[in-house]
């Protein structure tokens, strides 16, 4: 085996309640704070819990509240026009994970100056450390708290940036359970698929290890078991609990490890037509599953071993073929929804469909699947998705 690195945040402080410590860590960071969050986390008073201790330790605060869809670099360079006028030294990000892209985003710039399409691609590596990150995030879906990754809209060129460098780790995650008990049921669905995915493909990925692999089995077993009853009751504690605990484990593993098809497919549908990123992610992972599965066999039979051990004595093939039907009947039962139920015409959707394989490709994430698709065979993929069947490959 070659030698791997793997990166994690510096500090993570996991448990109910370990909202309250969010002072106290800001004070070992710096001396004057921007909270970066949405209208939604102001309403439920999570912001103003926020100020009021990070006051109690002795830190003013300042808060942009700005976050209104998936991050986009209007809302990054809004944010950093803040931090940089009230003179701030640390960042605190309460929310999904459209709230803690953006705070990487104003970090790293807060840092090393430039713009941010800049750091696409790897064109420009951030040379200096990032403004300290405390990052909490308040779905059991995203794991941005602890990646190293980022994903902002260029408003320009209507392409979803997928950015991925040491510097974008989050100094701080705060993962408290109690903070995602207000998220809507729709929410915990997109975002706990979306963790599924994370998982799934950190394990069939070319690029996964030992260590990866540990933390995506986990990660799935808890996922699987606890979606369903966290989506049925959003107040269930336990399922809370393990949902946001498989999202972290899930963003250590693809941080590590990357991401696959799905996530490469996902990013031009949510540019294109504003589908939030765990949505698209929900509606493509039973299609790309389909398109993979024969080229990853022996992984799949692993997980089907690991959430099904009743039925671990069958055969390989079975198992895989298990695995695929159970995800799949589980996007059902949370009611993900299909591209059409989001409101998208056919006659927008299918010619975007050249722009958007050229997108998927231009990201990478298509390169590290087991089975790595042409260009055609994405443009078939989209299609299959949009009609809700199976791809059929000319």
């Amino acid at each position: 085996m070659q030698a791997t690195t793997c990166h994690l945040p510096a500090t993570i402080i996991y448990g109910e309640n370990s909202f309250l410590q969010v002072g106290v860590e800001a004070a070992k960071l710096g001396s004057k704070a921007l909270i970066i969050s949405d209208a939604v986390m102001e309403r439920l008073g999570n912001v103003e819990r926020a100020q009021a201790l990070l006051k109690k330790s002795g830190i003013p605060s300042y808060s942009y509240l700005g976050v209104a869809t998936e991050p986009t670099d209007t809302y990054v360079y809004e944010a950093l026009e803040l931090f940089r006028t009230k003179g701030c030294n640390v960042i605190v990000s309460i929310g999904g994970g459209s709230c803690i892209d953006t705070a990487k985003a104003v970090a790293v710039l807060a840092a090393n100056g430039g713009s941010i399409d800049e750091y696409m691609n790897g064109r420009t590596i951030a040379q200096k450390g990032a403004v300290p990150l405390i990052a909490l995030p308040t779905t059991g879906g995203t794991g941005s708290e602890a990646t190293d990754a980022t994903v902002i809209t260029n408003t320009d060129t209507n392409v979803k940036m997928m950015i991925k460098q040491q510097a974008f780790m989050p100094r701080t995650a705060i993962v408290d359970p109690v903070l995602t008990k207000s998220t809507p049921k729709h929410i915990t669905a997109a975002t706990g698929i979306d963790a599924l995915t994370h998982a799934l493909e950190a394990y069939i990925s070319k690029r996964a290890h030992p260590f990866t692999d540990g933390l995506a089995l986990s990660a799935m077993e808890r996922i699987f078991h606890y979606l369903l009853p966290a989506y049925k009751d959003g107040n269930d504690i336990k399922a809370r609990h393990e949902m946001l605990y498989g999202s972290l484990l899930a963003g250590m593993a693809f941080s590590n490890s990357s991401v696959c098809l799905v996530h490469g497919m996902s990013r031009p549908i949510g540019a294109l037509f504003h589908v939030p990123h765990g949505v698209s992610n929900a509606m493509l992972l039973p299609v790309v599953l389909e398109y993979t599965k024969e080229s990853c066999q022996e992984r799949l039979a692993s997980i089907g071993r690991v959430l099904f051990p009743d039925k671990s004595g069958g055969g390989t093939e079975t198992l895989a073929n298990t695995v695929v039907e159970e995800i799949v009947a589980l996007c059902a039962k949370v009611d993900i929804p299909t591209l059409p139920d989001w409101g998208i015409k056919e006659e927008a959707f299918m010619p975007m469909l050249p722009k958007m394989a050229d997108d998927a490709l231009e990201s990478g994430s298509p390169q590290n699947n087991p089975r790595v698709p042409s260009k055609r065979e994405l443009v078939e993929l989209y299609e299959a998705l949009f009609q809700q069947k199976p791809a059929v490959f000319r």
